[in-house]
């Protein structure tokens, strides 16, 4: 195609409840069959409309900058990417969960192994992409050092380096809904779920309506990272010790140390433990969402910090869920329900040491049928002296804890800094 064609192509407007958006038969997603062939590919490219069987496109909330990138001139919108040697440098399953349609419904099981499992429809020239890419790392950690320093952990040269590299797989995971499992596991109809996606999303996506036959839903959102500490083949066998924590996004705390929660202590605390776990023949993960302030984002979040510090009385464990609920509504919009998905994608079926006070957390893994041995809070001196706020709130709110939830009066009493501070 020369380029005045792909200027014409790309000015003429199909608008997606058009029914030849998606071609007359669009390939079929049976979502949860045992084999990748019975399976079928995920196709939400724009390359060639008439491939596509899902709704939304790659990358999440990223495929606005290619749009950028497209619009601007500097990229093709018709390129195909050139995925040689780019498979898994580890081999994550097929696992029995898989296979269950109930079990995973907000990621692509399948989606790092695109290229082998779906090379017929390579060969036709289907456009497919992967939405799992899974490489090796050294991360290192000025607190791992100092863990080093302090005895708590050794070097090994295998999974913890002289220098306090620790050696780990990473997988990088976008987000594909089965909007019929979505809606199942939140208990309310399909049609009532993709009208309410339709309208709050400013009516990005049409065929959410117009479309019931598309059961595939890529949405606009972050994804999640998955850090593997020691063996990755171990994660699915229930004798070897695992470690896991379950780690929501919190980018002033996690990268810029901001201490007025305990996000990136419990996140190292987490680290730590994993470390540990993999130096025993098992293995650690840290699964790290995108969920900002809660799923509430870091606008909300900031305007929450500047309600508890300016309201009468300080900034008070006993106000602490009050002021986000004054701001944005709700105490959380995380919803855990999906959060397991990417455990059962490991093969994951028994966690020994759960590192999360969080109930929300712990009662969407059980559910799910993965059975967990321990609970691991943070230990109390590593927690900010800004964050006893929070963690005085997150007690006396019932959530896990070794020790007795905090009277009325430590609450009151339990103040953060002042705005000005």
């Amino acid at each position: 195609m020369d380029e005045k064609e792909k200027i014409k192509k790309s000015h003429h407007i199909v608008l997606t409840s058009h029914p030849d958006r998606y071609g007359p038969k669009p390939i079929k997603i049976n979502w949860g069959a045992a084999t990748s062939s019975e399976r079928g590919p995920v196709v939400a490219t724009t390359t060639e409309h008439s491939h596509r069987n899902a709704i939304g496109a790659h990358s999440g909330s990223y495929s606005i900058y290619r749009a950028l990138a497209i619009a601007a001139g500097s990229l093709d919108p018709e390129r195909k990417a050139d995925l040689t040697d780019t498979s898994p440098v580890v081999d994550i399953g097929p696992f029995p969960m898989w296979k269950n349609k109930k079990s995973i419904i907000s990621l692509d099981p399948w989606g790092h192994l695109v290229h082998q499992s779906f090379k017929s429809f390579f060969d036709r020239g289907i456009d497919i992409r992967p939405t799992i890419a899974i490489t090796k790392a050294h991360i290192n950690l000025v607190e791992i050092q100092q863990a080093m320093k302090e005895n708590r952990l050794k070097p090994d040269g295998k999974i913890l380096l002289e220098n306090g590299d620790a050696l780990v797989t990473k997988a990088a995971i976008e987000p594909v809904w089965y909007l019929p499992g979505i809606a199942e596991r939140f208990q309310c109809k399909e049609n009532e779920l993709r009208r309410i996606l339709f309208e709050q999303t400013g009516g990005m996506y049409p065929e959410l309506v117009t479309r019931p036959d598309l059961e595939v839903f890529l949405p606009p959102i972050g994804g999640m990272t998955v850090y593997i500490f020691g063996d990755a083949s171990s994660l699915s066998l229930p004798e070897k010790p695992l470690s896991v924590r379950v780690h929501d996004e919190c980018n002033g705390s996690d990268v810029f140390g901001s201490d007025i929660c305990t996000c990136r202590p419990y996140l190292i605390h987490g680290i730590e433990l994993c470390i540990e776990a993999a130096q025993k023949q098992g293995a650690g993960v840290i699964v790290y969402n995108r969920k900002e302030g809660r799923a509430l984002g870091e606008v909300t979040k900031f305007l929450v910090y500047n309600a508890r510090k300016r309201q009468i009385g300080g900034d008070s464990a006993k106000t602490y869920f009050e002021r986000t609920e004054c701001v944005a509504g709700v105490q959380d919009m995380r919803f855990q329900e999906l959060m397991p998905d990417v455990l059962h994608w490991l093969g994951i079926s028994k966690i020994h040491r759960f590192i999360s006070m969080s109930n929300m957390k712990y009662d969407a893994v059980v559910k799910s049928g993965i059975e967990i041995i321990e609970r691991v809070t943070i230990p109390d001196e590593f927690i900010p002296k800004d964050a006893h706020v929070e963690m005085e709130a997150k007690k006396a709110a019932g959530y896990f804890s070794t020790e007795a939830a905090p009277t009325e009066k430590k609450l009151t009493e339990t103040k953060g800094r002042k705005l000005d501070e």
